[in-house]
């Protein structure tokens, strides 16, 4: 782990509220009646309820939603016994995963001791408070009997993800890859490298699923796990063989598939030679597997291989199951999580990495078609469909095998409820972080010497957002880097106004002068202006010396949008300039616009050309736009003055672009209400779609909205992303944060792609 990675993973678990998690209340709670129904004397009502009827408490209290995060911290990541307390940041990220993934709240527990009888015993005291345990982080062979025995003492769902996570996980691409084989589960012989949770726990599932148990051969440090060896403690003796092979090397002669959960580099390329056709290689020791990717690829090209890492094909990721396995148990209040429902999760799995993959996950990994194969056996960790296939499988299986306490179900309805849940949205920037990384698009950062702008470069270059072009003084920025023990390595300083930039100046002064010549620019002023960062950088791009241009951190908007207006120039007929942002919900992405001066009081036409600008926007981020004019009038409900423009746009809009979907004028409560506005306007273009882009009457509005939302909702906000601009050029806030700077450049770079496409086609055209 590199100095820098330790300092930024100090510093994001540090800033602001220490942690990743919090509570945040559900009721309201602003008056005294709303204190009284919270606590007394109105919380007695529902507590006697459920005294009369312990059922009742999923009714009335969080405990359906609940799971606890428990551990010991005995065996925590790759870190060993560390401790309880030193184990909690772990848990509390694994808190911020089930909220992301499954809308599943968390408290995480953990227990100061390595006494079995103690742990058990204190878990099933504040067992009532949950919904489900989860069991985290817990050494073998601890974490067997404590499974085992809160399983049986307790009536609602436990796991040890350690153990089902990686073995549903890998089950599901160990299913997937013998199809690819052509290969029967009954007759491949697998070799398990590791004797640890999760090896046994993959090996039992692997027998369920049709596995000989004479065919598998489980390795530890000492070699293969044999019948003669006298060190075996019971749990090892159920995998020992009596086959005449005792190293790792000897059992993967003619082996069909290989399962490491052990440690790097133990898997050499002659080892994977020996094995049978078309060989199964699931490396998984993390963060580097048992071989590496390149080596076992270069050693057989037949083989099938996944890893626990993001970076190659076939990543065996906890994150697929745990989320969605405990929403199934946890909607149908099952009282376990049993070998059906982990089976029946394994089998959603498998299938839904057959099925077509949506265009939104395609471009999250920057792969034009993604299918089917050898490359991809198991789905995405971002594939919003995670959530209705996995859980729905889940919650039928409880309810199959007799564990779940609701048995009826609209499955439809739920489906449609856990696609709605989060707001598959609400993934947006992990899904253009994922299109863009690693495209090497060239973005101009103007103010360069600036702190915030230099970490900002730092945070492109290591999450391959973009190869940072930073303009400013040399040894200033070098200087500044050095005090701040920030890596730039990666970036280019340009240090254009002296004579390392003398040509391009020159050069650009010329393109601008023969750009601008009618439109009182001399080529004296545009030599001047040559000298200033906006102006270069601009030109960078519009020469192609750059692939996108952000700026504004410490200058005004208007003085930025200038120079932008004057070289660059618009993409619309209407020569039409807008400002959107992005306000990151709950619900998932809400767009607003116009919240630039561009446009201070736009007519008709002009708040036609902006919704336009926008729907083309927020289409490109595989996005329905789903559109409101907003206004202080509901269609008509104020007939003069103001409402009428937004009223005319949607008149012309509907005329000229009866495709999109788009409506108004209308109060912005009633936009977003969507059952409130069905009941009152059901006539509404929108019909059943949620709202997700709303567009104000004027600057001022937009502009106070973003403003408070930023202050008050504690939203993350992005933007302005400007719109209408021929080439990638945005402007940031004064002094935004450096997570602002960053997000800037994302959606540059993405716009830089698109820009680079689109001129392809016409090209092609």
């Amino acid at each position: 782990m590199s100095k820098q990675l330790k300092e930024d993973a100090l510093l994001y678990h540090s800033q602001g509220r220490p942690g990743k998690i919090e509570v945040v209340p559900t009721k309201p709670y602003s008056t005294q009646k709303d204190l009284s129904l919270a606590y007394s004397p109105g919380v007695a009502v529902p507590c006697l309820e459920i005294e009369k009827n312990p059922e009742d408490a999923y009714n009335y209290t969080a405990k359906g939603n609940l799971v606890g995060v428990i551990s010991n911290g005995t065996a925590v990541l790759g870190l060993g016994n560390i401790g309880a307390l030193a184990g909690k940041p772990v848990m509390e990220g694994k808190g911020l995963l089930f909220k992301t993934f499954a809308d599943i709240d968390v408290f995480d527990i953990e227990l100061d001791t390595m006494d079995i009888e103690k742990f058990i015993q204190t878990v099933k005291i504040i067992a009532p408070t949950f919904g489900g345990i989860n069991l985290e982080d817990i050494k073998a062979p601890e974490c067997f009997e404590i499974e085992e025995r809160l399983k049986a003492e307790l009536d609602i769902p436990v796991m040890h993800d350690d153990q089902h996570g990686t073995a549903i996980i890998s089950s599901a691409a160990f299913l997937n890859a013998l199809e690819v084989a052509g290969k029967k589960i009954e007759e491949v012989k697998v070799v398990v490298n590791g004797a640890g949770a999760s090896a046994m726990a993959c090996s039992k599932l692997y027998f369920s699923l049709g596995v000989k148990r004479e065919n598998l051969v489980m390795c530890d440090s000492k070699g293969v796990i044999h019948r003669s060896r006298t060190d075996l403690n019971h749990m090892k003796t159920e995998f020992a063989t009596s086959r005449d092979v005792h190293t790792l090397e000897d059992a993967l002669k003619g082996a069909d598939m290989f399962l490491g959960l052990s440690v790097a580099d133990i898997l050499t390329e002659d080892m994977i030679r020996t094995m049978n056709d078309t060989p199964i290689v699931f490396a998984l020791a993390n963060p580097n597997p048992e071989i590496a990717y390149e080596k076992a690829i270069a050693a057989r090209p037949d083989i099938i291989f996944g890893t626990g890492r993001s970076d190659h094909p076939n990543q065996v990721n906890n994150v697929l199951g745990f989320p969605y396995i405990f929403r199934g148990a946890l909607d149908v209040r099952a009282k376990a999580i049993n070998e059906e429902m982990k089976i029946a999760a394994v089998r959603a799995l498998a299938s839904l990495a057959k099925e077509p993959v949506p265009e939104i996950v395609s471009t999250a990994y920057n792969q034009n078609t993604i299918s089917f194969g050898r490359d991809y056996l198991i789905p995405k960790p971002l594939d919003p469909r995670l959530i209705s296939t996995i859980s729905t499988a889940v919650a039928k299986a409880a309810i199959e095998s007799g564990v779940a306490r609701k048995t009826k179900v609209d499955w439809d309805a739920y489906s449609d409820e856990l696609d709605r849940r989060l707001g598959h949205d609400n993934s947006l920037i992990r899904t253009i972080r994922d299109r863009i990384k690693n495209s090497g698009k060239r973005i101009v950062l103007a103010e360069g010497s600036r702190l915030n702008v230099l970490q900002a470069a730092q945070a492109m270059i290591q999450e391959g957002i973009c190869i940072p072009i930073l303009l400013g003084n040399r040894s200033r920025i070098l200087q500044l880097a050095k005090e701040n023990k920030l890596d730039i390595d990666g970036a280019t300083i340009l240090e254009f106004y002296g004579q390392e930039g003398a040509a391009q100046r020159e050069s650009y002064a010329q393109a601008l002068f023969e750009k601008r010549k009618r439109k009182g620019v001399t080529l004296q002023e545009a030599n001047r202006m040559m000298y200033a960062n906006e102006y270069f950088g601009i030109m960078m791009v519009e020469m192609g010396d750059a692939d996108a241009f952000v700026s504004g951190y410490a200058t005004k908007y208007s003085d930025t949008v200038r120079p932008i207006k004057q070289i660059i120039g618009t993409n619309n007929p209407g020569k039409h300039i807008a400002g959107m942002y992005m306000v990151m919900a709950k619900r998932g992405p809400i767009f607003l616009a116009d919240t630039t001066i561009i446009n201070s009081n736009p007519d008709a036409e002009a708040l036609k050309a902006i919704t336009l600008l926008v729907n083309r926007t927020v289409s490109r981020f595989n996005i329905e736009p789903v559109i409101a004019l907003l206004s202080h009038s509901n269609f008509g409900s104020v007939e003069q003055g103001d409402p009428a423009t937004p009223r005319k746009a949607v008149e012309l809009l509907h005329e000229e672009n009866p495709d999109i979907i788009v409506d108004g004028e209308i109060q912005a409560n009633f936009a977003l209400n969507k059952k409130l506005r069905m009941e009152k306007f059901p006539f509404a273009k929108w019909g059943d779609k949620s709202v997700n882009t709303l567009i104000f009457p004027s600057h001022e509005t937009a502009n106070i909205t973003h403003k408070l939302l930023h202050e008050l909702s504690g939203y993350e906000i992005i933007g302005p992303i400007l719109l209408g601009i021929d080439k990638p050029v945005h402007v940031l806030p004064m002094e935004s944060t450096v997570r602002e700077i960053v997000n800037m450049a994302t959606i540059a770079a993405l716009d830089a792609i698109f820009t680079n496409e689109s001129d392809k086609n016409k090209m092609n055209d």
